[in-house]
């Protein structure tokens, strides 16, 4: 075998690998319409640090995705950033691998196959949560000195917030989290130059603890 032939095969596997990770995903189309009074979610809005092991239904999980920073109207979100930046992206880490929400389109992009989950965060719930959430700033998208620095936590904030709504709305259980190692979620996420890590959320269904 020669060295074209050999360079040809090698080009090959690298489309062919980039193509196993570009599976796309579509979400079911999120239910404005239902849901808890908002002064009812308020009150049932709570921190969950334990999680039954099924996975979230594609719905559920749409649902989930949209509220914390889908699409209300033509270009603005259910969240609002500073200055509009929109700096942030949404990662979605599974069992079943690493995802990125397209909210323009509703819809789950792999970025990896591999459970990546224990790699969000140093709680040891983190490893079995059926869903983590990564909010992740773009520096690449704000021309401001500093404002990734300054405000891409308070917008994650603010979206960790629309999911603990929705989960304390749908029966799920939630918890946002700051404990986790910035390089070592950049390498599990695959995270290009300028993103970083700001915000994680766990979410699913809550695990009944026994009665002491």
């Amino acid at each position: 075998m020669n060295r074209k032939t050999i360079a040809i095969i090698y080009i090959l596997g690298a489309v062919m690998m980039g193509n196993l990770f570009a599976q796309e995903v579509k979400l079911p189309a999120p239910d404005r319409t239902g849901g808890m009074p908002l002064m009812q979610a308020l009150n049932e809005r709570r921190s969950t640090r334990a999680f039954k092991p099924e996975a979230l239904s594609l719905q559920h999980l749409g649902d989930l995705l949209w509220a914390a920073w889908g699409y209300n109207r033509e270009d603005k979100r259910t969240a609002p950033t500073a200055i509009n930046a929109q700096e942030i992206d949404l990662y979605v880490v599974k069992a079943d691998g690493v995802w990125r929400y397209d909210a323009r389109q509703h819809a789950l992009i792999q970025q990896d196959d591999q459970d990546r989950r224990a790699a969000t965060g140093t709680q040891p719930y983190v490893a079995s949560a059926p869903v983590n959430l990564v909010f992740v700033a773009d520096s690449t998208r704000v021309n401001r000195a500093g404002y990734v620095e300054k405000w891409s936590a308070v917008n994650a904030a603010m979206m960790a917030q629309n999911a603990y709504l929705y989960c304390a709305s749908a029966g799920l259980g939630g918890v946002v989290r700051g404990a986790f190692d910035g390089k070592v979620v950049a390498e599990a996420l695959k995270l290009p130059a300028g993103h970083s890590a700001v915000l994680c959320f766990s979410a699913g269904w809550p695990q009944e603890q026994p009665t002491p």
